[in-house]
């Protein structure tokens, strides 16, 4: 098994496809760091050399931030959005969109489920008081 970055790559894929499990690492940077380490991106996974891992694992470390570093810096920069009092930061802190989209309707995943407001009073009339 394939340990690259920290992440165990699927045995089965190729390895162009099997690069895209590391968090940071999407299509194209994948073909950029096969082609750098110059293997054939059709090669399997678990066909690849002890060396190949090697040279796949030294490319990534050197040249790119992945995995725990990049989670680290992405909550580092809304952290720093949020102490600072931006408009952004106000969005992620109330956790409401903060790319401008609509609120009044849609936006369910990012605000929950709904919370009804003004129901109870007309439920609390109808009941029977006892």
């Amino acid at each position: 098994m394939a340990r690259v970055a920290g992440t165990d790559l699927p045995k089965t894929k190729r390895l162009d496809v099997a690069l895209r499990y590391i968090y940071g690492i999407g299509p194209a940077l994948s073909d950029k760091v096969v082609k750098e380490a110059e293997i054939d991106p059709a090669k399997r996974v678990k066909d690849l050399s002890e060396a190949e891992v090697n040279k796949l694992t030294n490319i990534i470390n050197k040249n790119f931030k992945v995995e725990g570093d990049l989670r680290r810096e992405i909550q580092q920069n809304i952290r720093r959005l949020m102490d600072i009092a931006s408009y952004r930061g106000y969005r992620h802190r109330r956790n409401l969109p903060v790319r401008g989209q609509r609120t009044k309707t849609n936006a369910r995943t990012r605000r929950g489920k709904r919370k009804t407001v003004g129901a109870s009073k007309a439920a609390a009339a109808a009941a029977p008081k006892a």
